[in-house]
């Protein structure tokens, strides 16, 4: 089989992002709907697939009226809103929480459990947004 020449693989990357980018307004869309499933990690996670990928899309994301302010105010440093920051840690510690009683291996559970007090450090550090 011949290498993949760099475009093709850029090109690949970028329907990648694309996927991910849209996949993740979906779910951040959702979010807003559904009080268990948080909407600032998605929007982010698309904003910085969008970013990567489509300045276009990022355009339409970060400005759209009603998606947009949810982005705006973590990168302009306001902070993340308080129900996004519970949401977000207790969703992810219940889902390392099932993981690690489903997978046997003590490396596996050692590394998730390090990965999600890492996570969880940084969400608490970051600036709590105090909504009017």
């Amino acid at each position: 089989m011949a290498p993949t020449p760099i475009g093709d693989r850029s090109l690949l990357v970028r329907y990648v992002l694309l996927t991910i980018g849209w996949l993740s307004v979906v779910l951040g869309v959702v979010g807003i709907f559904l009080p268990v499933l948080p909407t600032t990690p998605f929007l982010l996670l698309a904003a910085g697939c969008f970013a990567r990928s489509s300045p276009r899309f990022y355009q339409w994301l970060v400005e759209h009226p009603r998606l947009g302010p949810w982005i705006r105010d973590y990168l302009d440093g306001n902070g993340i809103p308080l129900k996004g920051k519970v949401y977000a840690i207790g969703l992810m510690w219940l889902s390392i929480g099932l993981s690690c009683y489903l997978v046997p291996l003590p490396w596996a559970r050692a590394f998730m459990l390090t990965s999600a007090v890492l996570v969880s450090l940084y969400i608490l550090r970051q600036k709590t947004l105090q909504r009017p």
